[in-house]
């Protein structure tokens, strides 16, 4: 009998075990550490027969287990890394077991693509965004963006009366950003738009990474009413600023552009009446991005796009699976297949769903300002230690920080990741190297606030 055999006999002790050993890790999650020194000898042949499951959990656990850090736990405070809420868990091995294919609502065969068109409508909801949004699963921020700019540059294309998607870009689009993050830039590079051809908008005075309104508008006026793409920020990354979305409204009503807001977490500021403010008037946008393993906190890899369904054909022109010009209503034989990149898809919305259901509107304006608090208190904690500086007021749920003496920087940094205790990352912000501290896991409690500040002040007492 083969070990395939034998682990299909034996698949109830198998999972038991492995589920064992998650419960294991979670329930010791607040002491694994955040970070791993250890060194693993790559194997680089195959064995013949194979070992089974068992023997393969234990060589897993001798050689590559130690290596894993607690990324989903309470003080990963680096690359805005939320966690796994236990709904979000029991969604996402759900998602495993049935291994759907998600692509149709209807007909014969797999139409799993009616979760993912509820937990859209779920998402709108717990945004208070309008219901005039078509949107869908992908991978993360970076694929997320790629979908709402894809089909911003076919509108750009019909403005001209072409059509990018079959005869490919000709000319220049114009892009305007004053903050754009790494991924919609990465995005632009995909598109063949280019990554250096966006056009910088000034960000406002005053320690601000939101653009200038004015700036914006005397940069559109340059243009000579070409149509451009404009890419705002609902929360950049290093001081979590926001663009002034009402201003933006009333831009939309003079000049002709599409309007693509990257919110990967800043979106979640609309959960809480605090902060909803700071999303006010994004509804009218052409196009969202939000990364569901942020401060939604379900596991990698998870966003949404957000398009809105007046730009249906765009998208489906975008992203057909055909090389047929595509004729009639696209909602009428619907398939993901023609709305977004992957044609091979896990049902990604299933941990969402269930994390949406389990929980609702009020435990996410729980999480967000929760989360909040936590980054206000650390903050308090920088800005009264003389060795420490803010490098920006915090306006949500990232703190951007330095050291007095810029020169420890680094070499701070580096032994507070190695302690394994907490994890942050570093960044360069208004000419300064500095620290980033990210708050978006349901974990994160006053207490892991203290147990990195005493983590931070040892390590001064070192330096």
């Amino acid at each position: 009998m083969n070990n395939l055999n034998i682990d299909q006999q034996n698949l109830d002790a198998i999972l038991t075990e492995v589920k064992q050993q998650g419960i294991d890790y979670l329930n010791q999650i607040h002491e694994r550490p955040t970070a791993s020194s250890a060194e693993v000898e790559i194997i680089r042949d195959l064995s013949e027969q194979g070992f089974g499951t068992v023997e393969a959990l234990k060589q897993f656990n001798q050689r590559f287990e130690p290596i894993m850090v607690a990324s989903s736990g309470p003080r990963y405070w680096g690359f805005v890394t939320g966690g796994t809420t236990p709904a979000a868990i029991a969604g996402d091995w759900l998602s495993t077991i049935y291994d759907q294919n998600t692509q149709s609502a209807k007909g014969n065969g797999d139409v799993s693509a009616i979760i993912e068109l509820e937990t859209i409508q779920l998402l709108l909801s717990l945004f208070n965004l309008p219901k005039d949004f078509f949107g869908g699963f992908v991978t993360g921020a970076t694929l997320s963006n790629f979908t709402c700019l894809a089909v911003a540059r076919q509108w750009i294309g019909r403005q001209f009366g072409k059509d990018f998607a079959r005869e490919g870009i000709s000319g220049t689009v114009k892009v305007l950003s004053a903050t754009p993050h790494s991924s919609a830039i990465k995005s632009l590079s995909m598109l063949g738009l280019g990554s250096g051809n966006f056009i910088q908008v000034n960000v406002m005075q005053g320690n601000r990474e939101a653009l200038d309104i004015a700036d914006l508008e005397l940069k559109i006026q340059a243009l000579n009413g070409e149509p451009f793409i404009l890419i705002s920020s609902a929360g950049t990354v290093n001081t979590v600023d926001f663009d002034d979305f009402e201003a933006i409204n009333t831009l939309k009503e003079k000049y002709n552009f599409w309007w693509h807001i990257d919110a990967a977490f800043g979106g979640f500021a609309a959960c809480s009446p605090k902060y909803n403010h700071m999303v006010k008037g994004w509804g009218n946008a052409d196009s969202i991005t939000v990364d569901c393993h942020k401060w939604l906190n379900v596991p990698y890899e998870n966003a949404v796009f957000f398009v809105k369904e007046k730009h249906q054909l765009l998208q489906v022109e975008t992203f057909q699976n055909s090389n047929a010009a595509y004729l009639g209503n696209p909602m009428e034989n619907f398939s993901y297949l023609n709305f977004l990149p992957e044609n091979s898809r896990r049902l990604k919305a299933l941990p969402a769903w269930f994390t949406l259901t389990s929980y609702g509107k009020q435990g996410y304006q729980e999480i967000v300002e929760s989360n909040v608090e936590v980054a206000l208190q650390f903050a308090d904690f920088i800005d009264e230690n003389p060795n420490f500086e803010l490098l920006a007021p915090v306006r949500l749920n990232t703190v951007c920080f330095s050291l007095t003496d810029e020169s420890l920087v680094s070499i701070f940094l580096n032994k507070l990741n190695a302690s394994g205790k907490v994890f942050m990352t570093p960044t360069f912000y208004n000419g300064k190297k500095g620290i980033r501290a990210a708050f978006v896991n349901w974990r994160t409690s006053a207490a892991d606030v203290e147990l990195a500040r005493a983590a931070m002040l040892a390590i001064l007492t070192e330096l």
